[in-house]
């Protein structure tokens, strides 16, 4: 089984936000990503926006494409969860634990890390499972207070209190947005002190992306509005700030040779638990059982995905260059990650996930290259 060769020389996500606080002074970050300095930053994340997407439709976002601009790399897996957690705390997943749309937590059982329900049966794990728990290290957001900054998150109001956003997004003053145009106002609210950080989020594009396909006519509408977004930001700049438009992942749309896994017996022989989603799968293994099931897993997954155990995968740099020892086993016995378009849907046990259009989460430069497009107001 040959192992794909991750792409060091591309800047990771994870270094966006601590770039910034480098940029306004908060040691002992860095600033590897040329931000600064500066007295105010803010950070736009646009949830599924990946580069060759950003490429293939610049008509539909005439002022982005012309804001200067390089690739970022988003890490393992490419979901919403990890990629917001890395900003949220500026290391990858092996470090801040968030390994995927779900995974096996000990004693728990599978987390649905966006809903903190038992996945798939959904039960409420609000009152079972403390965010600190979970992710156990400081945010950049709550570093940034401690550095004297005004640290601001903006995002959907509906995520205010959320676990996941006290897991990696707290310590900032939180503001609750109800559409674009509260978004594209608070922003420069925010940033009106010297001296401001500032985080927006806008997920959207990828829910058009979900349910119609990335590059679909619905997601090219989107990315209009997006587009219209970064423009009001921009053109609201106060002098000696700046504005960065990132990502978590991009998509792809799945073809015919999806793997239905509650159709095909062998995949779950052996196997206690199954976690991430259909382009990043964990698979959790009875005792003595690994050989066996890495064995099923790339017979009958052949070419449609890359199949390696765990040791192999954390070796090779997946999860990053750190993986903690408590987030370890939160990694599958037996990790695959889906190449080409295809993936490894459940359509018994997760239907709603295994019927949308666009999917992420895996190795392909569709899903891992995002961009990390800077304005500045000198």
């Amino acid at each position: 089984m040959d192992t794909p060769v991750l792409d060091a020389e591309t800047p990771l996500l994870a270094e966006v936000t601590p770039s910034a606080l480098s940029a306004l002074g908060v040691a002992p970050f860095a600033d590897t990503l040329g931000f600064g300095p500066r007295t105010r930053v803010a950070v736009l994340l646009v949830d599924g926006l990946g580069w060759d997407l950003l490429a293939a439709h610049a008509d539909d976002a005439p002022v982005l494409s012309q804001v200067p601009r390089r690739p970022l790399r988003v890490g393992y897996p490419a979901t919403t969860a990890a990629g917001l957690a890395a900003i949220g705390t500026g290391v990858a997943s092996g470090e801040h634990g968030f390994v995927g749309y779900t995974f096996d937590l000990p004693g728990v059982g599978v987390l649905n890390a966006l809903r903190w329900r038992r996945h798939p049966d959904g039960e409420d794990l609000h009152a079972l499972v403390s965010p600190d728990e979970v992710q156990r290290l400081p945010t950049v957001f709550a570093r940034a207070a401690q550095g004297g900054l005004n640290s601001t998150v903006v995002s959907s109001a509906q995520f205010a209190d959320t676990p996941l956003t006290r897991a990696v997004l707290s310590g900032g003053r939180y503001v609750g947005t109800l559409a674009l145009g509260d978004l594209a106002a608070a922003v420069p609210a925010a940033l009106a002190p010297a001296g401001s950080f500032c985080y927006a989020y806008h997920g959207d594009l990828d829910l058009m992306g979900h349910l119609h396909g990335p590059g679909s006519s619905p997601w090219r509408m989107q990315l209009r509005q997006v587009d219209r977004l970064v423009e009001s930001l921009i053109e609201a700049l106060p002098r000696g700030a700046a504005l960065a438009v990132v990502a978590d992942h991009g998509m792809v749309t799945l073809d015919d040779s999806v793997v239905d896994l509650d159709a095909e017996p062998a995949l779950t022989d052996g196997v206690r638990a199954l976690a991430g989603e259909a382009r990043a799968r964990h698979v959790y293994v009875e005792d003595g059982a690994v050989d066996d099931v890495l064995a099923a897993w790339r017979e009958i997954l052949g070419e449609r995905a890359w199949v390696l155990p765990r040791a192999q995968a954390v070796e090779a740099g997946w999860f990053g260059p750190v993986v903690a020892d408590r987030v370890l086993p939160r990694i599958g016995d037996v990790v695959a990650a889906a190449r080409g378009r295809s993936g490894m849907v459940r359509r018994v046990h997760e239907p709603r996930e295994s019927a949308l259009v666009g999917q992420h989460g895996s190795l392909s430069s569709a899903e891992q290259l995002v961009p990390f497009a800077l304005a500045v107001n000198d």
